[in-house]
């Protein structure tokens, strides 16, 4: 892929797991990729993990409009267009609290990261996609299976994915005008630092501890760098990409 026609990119949560994979994947593949995250010298581990790549990493909170304005800035003066956002930055929140112990502060966390940073990334993208020319572009959601079916005391993360959903259903209709398509991959059981546990032992719905199956993150990243390959007269909607032996389907 040659500097003229090369795609540009923005990962959110690049520092680890999902997005550090996938980062490097469209490196791989002469993408050119801004990487955003919390951490500087994580994202910079992502960069040198691609040598030859080109890659800018920008410091960046998601939950703060001002970092997503700056991010977003970066990304207009160094490549002058943006092709993709991969919506990827999340966490869990507290694990294993009983609904009615859940502090509001952890809550207010969980939607800040999961919700309110998606739509942020996602105005700041849709609005450079629509300005710019050639028109248009991709917004990729990561979701999860979760938002389909919660796990157990997981109320926060579970209402945000089902609310991420709701974002990507809207932005695919609104984008349509201006070329911008937006999809969604629904992730189950990717073997990444915030999925560990899931070897050793998770709760089930009966309330029993057992370990669940997962499967290799580059899965995760080939199909995420196929939705973001297709022409944008083609849109993958919704993919669920899992570990084919994890307790989803029948969950409960």
């Amino acid at each position: 892929m040659d500097a003229k026609n090369t795609r540009i990119a923005v990962v959110t949560g690049a520092g680890s797991g999902v997005g550090r994979a996938v980062a490097g994947e469209l490196l791989r593949a002469g993408w050119s990729v801004a990487l955003a995250g919390r951490r500087a010298e994580a994202l910079e581990e992502t960069a040198a993990l691609t040598p030859r790549g080109t890659s800018l990493t920008v410091r960046t909170d998601v939950s703060r409009p001002q970092d997503v304005t700056a991010l977003f800035a970066a990304v207009r003066e160094r490549f002058g267009r943006l092709d993709l956002l991969f919506n990827n930055a999340g966490t869990f929140g507290p694990g294993g609290v009983p609904f009615e112990d859940l502090p509001y502060e952890a809550w207010r966390h969980v939607v800040d990261t999961n919700l309110n940073g998606a739509f942020l990334c996602a105005q700041a993208a849709y609005r450079q996609m629509k300005e710019q020319r050639p028109q248009g572009g991709r917004i990729i959601n990561n979701g999860s299976v979760s938002a389909h079916t919660p796990r157990p005391l997981s109320a926060p993360y579970t209402a945000t994915k089902h609310a991420l959903t709701g974002l990507t259903k809207s932005l695919s209709l609104d984008g349509r005008a201006y070329g911008i398509a937006v999809g969604q991959i629904d992730i189950g059981n990717a073997a990444t630092e915030m999925t560990a546990r899931m070897q050793t032992g998770a709760l089930q719905a009966n309330g029993e501890i057992a370990p669940e199956p997962v499967m290799d993150v580059a899965d995760v990243a080939r199909t995420v760098r196929h939705m973001a390959e297709l022409p944008l007269e083609a849109n993958v909607q919704f993919a669920t990409v899992l570990a084919t032996a994890m307790p989803y389907v029948g969950r409960g």
